[in-house]
């Protein structure tokens, strides 16, 4: 996953939102919270995952199936984007 290295910080930022979500969704649990705050929680914590997948597929996508030499008006360039577009609308 080298075209993570480019991209290393934020992803790691990420992860660390996401510990944290989980941590605190683990004190709930220990701590009897009621059970729509612990969905509520969990939830979050879903969507902090779905969004760092989001983001190395978008990652993924730019980096080995698009040319960077090509102009933003190739059809390539657009289907990608698109793609892109798709990704983040049912990842976030």
């Amino acid at each position: 996953m080298g075209h993570v290295a480019s991209e290393k910080q934020k992803l790691l930022n990420r992860l660390k939102r996401l510990r944290g979500q989980i941590d605190a969704l683990e004190r709930a649990v220990d701590g009897e919270v009621e059970c729509a705050k612990v969905l509520q929680q969990a939830t979050a914590c879903r969507g902090a995952l779905e969004g760092f997948i989001a983001e190395v597929i978008e990652d993924h996508i730019r980096e080995h199936m698009v040319d960077p030499q090509l102009p933003g008006s190739d059809p390539k360039v657009q289907a990608a984007e698109e793609l892109v577009a798709i990704i983040k609308s049912y990842l976030r």
